[in-house]
């Protein structure tokens, strides 16, 4: 399944599981026996949220940025001092 340009497994989980993640109003971490992080689910409704608050940067923005020179840590506590 192609969606959003990336490669994606699809997993059908059982009716109870989607009960209760559709009842989740938080992020849940999926880990194994041993603890290892596997993946985060996500609902909907919190990722659409987050996609609204998303201040819209057009592509010539993001380019400006991109071409702006960068500074080292040292350079940003010059300048600051130097106001």
């Amino acid at each position: 399944m192609r969606e959003g340009g990336t490669n994606m497994t699809r997993l059908v989980v059982e009716t109870e599981i989607r009960r209760k993640l559709l009842d989740l109003n938080q992020r849940l971490d999926f880990c194994d026996e041993s603890g290892r992080l596997l993946g985060t689910f996500i609902p909907t409704s919190e990722r659409l949220a987050a996609e609204r608050a998303r201040p819209p940067i057009s592509k010539e923005e993001l380019q400006r940025r991109r071409n702006e020179p960068d500074y080292t840590t040292d350079e940003v506590i010059a300048h600051l001092e130097s106001l």
